[in-house]
C-alpha cells in the first residue's frame, strides 16, 4: 500500500537511532536552509517522503562522518539532483574517530598560528586580531593545536571555540583559543573548567557594552572608531587588573600554605 508521506515526528523517529542529535528544530533548519523540500497538506503539515527521509540521512551523515559544512553539503546535493554523483569524500577518521591529517595542511595551519600568536604578543588591536582571513577544517585544526577530535567537539560545547555542530569551519579566534585551551588542558584542567572564561567575557561585554553603545548608535565612522579604541582600552586595563590581582592571590596561596 502506498504510504500517503510521513509527519515531521515520524521522520524524527526513524532517525533518531542513527542519530542521536537529531531534533525537529533541527529538521526544520535544514529546510530552512533549502537542503530538504518536504511538501506541505491543506493545513500546512509538512509530509515528508522515502526520498526526503533518504536526502535528511546523506546530510545528517556528511556531518556526523565528514564533518562538511552547509556550503559543501549543499553543493553535493545539487550535484545530486542534477544527475550527477556527489563528489567522493576520502576517508578523514581513523578507525579511532580521529581525523586522518593531512600533511600539508597540518604544516600550514600550523605555520598560520605562529603568525597568529606573534601578532597577539605585539600589543597590536584585539579588534584587528579576527580580521585576519583564516579558514581551517577539522583536520587541519586538529593538526594546528595539537587536540583530537573529541576535545574539539568538547571545547566548541562549552563556547570556548565556535564551528558548525559538524565540526568547522574554524577561523583564527578560533586557533588562538584553542592552542592556549590545549596547554591548559595539558596542566590538567578539563574542557568543562574552561567553562568559566566563556562566561567571565559574557559578563565583561555586557559591561563593556553599556559604555560604548551609545557611541555605536550614532551609526557614523568616527563614532565606531572611536568606539573600537575605547573597547581596546578596556580590554588592556581589565587585562591589567585581573593579572595583578589573581598575582596577589597566587602570592598569598604560596605564602600561605
Amino acid at each position: 500500500m502506498a504510504n500517503d508521506g510521513f509527519t515531521i515526528g515520524e521522520v524524527l523517529n526513524q532517525l533518531k537511532e542513527e542519530f542521536e542529535d537529531i531534533t525537529i528544530s533541527k529538521i526544520r533548519f535544514l529546510e530552512s536552509e533549502g537542503l530538504i523540500y518536504p511538501d506541505r497538506t491543506e493545513s500546512g503539515y509538512r509530509k515528508f517522503t522515502e526520498d526526503d527521509v533518504d536526502r535528511l540521512r546523506f546530510i545528517l551523515t556528511a556531518q556526523r562522518d565528514h564533518y562538511l559544512p552547509l556550503k559543501v553539503i549543499r553543493e553535493q546535493l545539487e550535484r545530486l539532483d542534477a544527475g550527477d554523483p556527489a563528489a567522493p569524500q576520502r576517508p578523514e577518521h581513523a578507525a579511532d574517530g580521529n581525523p586522518i591529517l593531512d600533511a600539508d595542511a597540518g604544516q600550514r595551519a600550523a605555520e598560520i598560528a605562529k603568525i597568529l600568536e606573534a601578532a597577539l604578543a605585539e600589543d597590536a588591536s584585539l579588534l584587528d586580531q579576527s580580521g585576519q582571513h583564516v579558514t581551517l577544517n577539522l583536520r587541519e585544526f586538529c593538526e594546528a593545536t595539537g587536540l583530537d577530535a573529541a576535545e574539539v567537539r568538547s571545547l566548541r560545547d562549552y563556547g570556548i571555540i565556535g564551528g558548525e555542530e559538524g565540526g568547522g569551519p574554524f577561523d583564527a579566534d578560533d586557533l588562538l583559543s584553542a592552542r592556549a585551551a590545549r596547554d591548559l588542558l595539558h596542566l590538567g584542567l578539563e574542557p568543562r573548567h574552561l567553562r568559566m572564561y566563556r562566561q567571565f567575557v559574557d559578563r565583561e561585554l555586557a559591561l563593556f557594552e553599556q559604555l560604548v553603545t551609545p557611541l555605536l548608535r550614532q551609526r557614523n565612522p568616527e563614532a565606531r572608531r572611536q568606539a573600537t579604541r575605547q573597547l581596546d582600552k578596556l580590554a588592556s586595563l581589565t587585562d591589567r587588573m585581573k593579572r595583578s590581582l589573581l598575582a596577589r592571590a597566587l602570592r598569598g596561596y604560596v605564602h600561605g600554605a
